[in-house]
């Protein structure tokens, strides 16, 4: 029988994949644009709130700014996509920013690259959840109402369907991406060809609203907040990395589908966002910071929907039915917009983990070949800042596209000295006619992602900007460390270029005895089997009775080895035996030691809690001393043929068992300190157990 944890993980994530099964995993375009672009086609449900009620602070007049900002936006936009498709034709591995950034500037670009990246996707995950709980909220009261609620359950939800595998979270997110796109199509269509052929005038649930300025906003202050709004608007470009980073996933051809993949996401994403500006002046929209503060006349009890939300109902009538489907899959396009996020992060995290900046658990794949442990690590950092700012889209939105427009510049850089550097060794005219066109278009795309990132900054660094810059900080040193970590010890296990490794001069093998039963009978047995130089048994002495005891009963049987009683006046165990294997190798610094441990293994958990551990603290403590090798030998209990041992492999190894186990265990097993399982260790000294 499985165990309830077993049965659990089997109906949430499914059976296990076969790592033959990587292939099947792989996406087709049609699959690949919901998954990698759902984070930046879902920005145009909050980009556009984002420039609006950054405008109001100057008042209803400002609103006349949008559509520039807009198509300030549309411009950065359009050439970070022109400058990606060169990245993924030259850095198709997957690596993307990570990779360019390394290869052409060197490691430490490459891992502050990495930490921008690393934190901007946690932000994607917490921005798009909260964002879709807002547009949710605003036609079901319940969810405005417990909008971290909601949010937490939407990343536990979103992070179950990533574990079970990338090709099954591609295809419960394709309908809903394209749904959202088809809807917004059809909205924007509609709601223009109501006023330019139909004549209709369609005016926004907010268009009466008066409303004031929070300050006078005039010259430089008006200059100011217009920088401000375009970076907030800037927003819009999120997720545009995600596909430099997720080529691996592609089918093949893989560079060319995910240049045309990017393609049609700047396309789609340029269009909905002009609409939704161009349509909100028409319908005189108004969307404010405060609205306590900053609607001097209304309606009683108005509450403020989103941008999207208002044009549904303006242009599709209050409570009617597509209204709803409006703000329904405008929601569900935002709870959905994470999934890039959960698809770029693990394997970044993946990629560096294998260059030795992360820990090594992030490059393995789980039972569906998932990156498991960069998924759930994503979602928990996602909600701790969903909790910690309490779902606000407003407080969440400063800390956001920071990190995005770093590694935009850097990675720009970068290829502006990949292409140099082919230029110096290609001679075809036509092959540096084409190399000419693309570094002109990563120097025109760093100047300009380089010139947003200094206005985001300037604009945004107290508003939180800070936080994400000092969260990118702190997680570049932690990688860093990591990696010196790594090298430290790979230096430290490798072995000389010359000469063969030194044998011991000597192998001294000592016996822990506490009676003299089977599993010391079998320990023996087994030392003398490996023919030590020297053999003795050695028990310590922590009561007269029974040391007398085993005494007698060693000479009664005539065992063959000598036995040696390590006096403790204390009762402390541990320290007389250390004491005694360094007497042993003080003589020569070539001799080991190997220690052996009879231990007797259980059956059931709460016999452990019935015997003594001391050799399981004894076996941990040996293990830092340098020429001592620990052994232990084994004795399985009557109660040992009843335990389930699939159970157990699917325990230990967090999968669950493929085949029959059988129940002869090996002679010898070794038994780490921090993994005690189900053993019942006997104690060294000579105490009654």
């Amino acid at each position: 029988m499985a165990s309830p944890t077993s049965l659990l993980k089997r109906l949430l994530l499914g059976r296990p994949f076969r790592s033959d099964r990587l292939q099947h995993t792989l996406l087709p375009k049609r699959i690949a644009l919901p998954v990698f672009a759902s984070d930046a086609l879902s920005s145009v449900a909050y980009a556009p709130d984002e420039i609006l009620l950054t405008l109001s602070i100057a008042g209803a007049s400002a609103f006349l700014f949008s559509p520039w900002i807009a198509l300030a936006v549309v411009v950065v936009m359009l050439t970070v996509v022109a400058s990606y498709r060169q990245n993924v034709h030259a850095y198709p591995s997957g690596g993307g920013d990570y990779e360019v950034a390394t290869v052409n500037l060197g490691p430490k670009f490459g891992v502050g690259v990495a930490s921008a990246l690393l934190v901007d996707y946690v932000l994607t995950v917490a921005v798009s959840v909260s964002s879709g709980v807002a547009n949710l909220g605003s036609v079901v009261p319940f969810v405005a109402t417990h909008k971290v609620m909601i949010a937490v359950i939407a990343v536990v939800l979103l992070t179950a369907v990533n574990l079970r595998g990338l090709r099954e979270s591609g295809t419960a997110f394709a309908i809903p991406t394209y749904g959202f796109v088809i809807v917004m199509g059809a909205m924007l269509l509609t709601g223009l060809f109501r006023v330019f052929v139909l004549g209709d005038d369609l005016r926004a649930p907010s268009a009466d609203l008066v409303i004031q300025a929070e300050h006078s906003v005039t010259g430089f202050a008006l200059v100011f907040l217009l920088l401000r709004t375009f970076s907030s608007g800037a927003a819009a470009l999120t997720g545009v990395e995600a596909i430099s980073n997720g080529v691996p996933a592609f089918k093949a051809p893989k560079s060319r589908n995910a240049a045309t993949t990017l393609l049609l996401l700047g396309a789609i994403a340029v269009s909905l966002l002009v609409g939704i500006i161009w349509l909100a002046r028409l319908t005189h929209l108004q969307f404010v910071e405060d609205p306590a503060l900053q609607i001097v006349s209304g309606p009683d009890g108005y509450v403020q929907k989103t941008v999207t939300t208002q044009l549904g109902e303006t242009v599709f009538g209050s409570g009617s039915f597509l209204l709803y489907v409006v703000a329904g899959m405008t929601a569900l396009i935002l709870f959905l917009a994470a999934n890039t996020a959960f698809n770029g992060f693990p394997v970044l995290g993946s990629i560096l983990a294998q260059d030795r900046y992360l820990p090594r658990q992030f490059h393995t794949r789980g039972d569906r070949l998932a990156f498991s442990n960069g998924i759930t690590f994503l979602a928990l950092f996602a909600i701790v800042l969903i909790v910690g700012f309490q779902a606000e889209v407003t407080r969440l939105i400063q800390l956001y596209i920071v990190g995005v427009f770093v590694s935009f510049t850097v990675s720009q850089a970068g290829m502006i000295r990949h292409w140099n550097r082919r230029l110096r060794t290609e001679r075809d005219p036509e092959a540096r006619k084409r190399m000419h066109r693309s570094r002109a278009i990563n120097t025109f795309g760093m100047g300009l992602t380089g010139t947003v990132l200094v206005i985001v900054l300037i604009t945004k660094f107290l508003l939180g900007a800070w936080i994400a810059i000092a969260a990118m900080a702190v997680i570049y040193a932690l990688m860093l460390a990591i990696r010196r970590h790594y090298d430290r010890v790979a230096t430290e296990l490798t072995p000389p270029d010359e000469g063969r490794a030194v044998l011991p001069a000597r192998n001294h093998a000592i016996v822990l005895v506490s009676k003299l039963h089977q599993p010391t009978l079998r320990a023996i047995a087994y030392a003398r089997a490996t023919r030590p130089d020297t053999l003795t048994a050695v028990t310590v002495n922590v009561d007269e009775k029974d040391t007398r005891d085993l005494q007698a009963d060693w000479e009664r049987r005539e065992m063959a080895i000598p036995l040696t009683v390590v006096d403790s006046p204390y009762r402390e165990i541990t320290r007389p035996i250390l004491d005694f294997v360094a007497s042993t190798r003080r003589t020569s610094p070539r001799d080991v030691v190997t220690v052996f441990i009879p231990e007797y293994v259980v059956g059931r958990w709460w016999e452990n809690l019935l015997h003594n551990q001391s050799a399981l603290r004894l076996k941990g403590r040996l293990l830092f001393e340098p020429g001592v090798m620990v052994v232990s030998v084994p004795w399985q209990l009557a109660s040992t043929a009843s335990k389930n041992l699939d159970r157990l492999d699917a325990m230990l190894s967090r999968t669950p068992a493929r085949g029959p186990r059988g129940t002869a265990p090996p002679a010898v097993a070794a038994a780490p300190p921090d993994e005690p399982g189900p053993v019942g260790s006997e104690p060294v000294g000579n105490s009654r157990d």
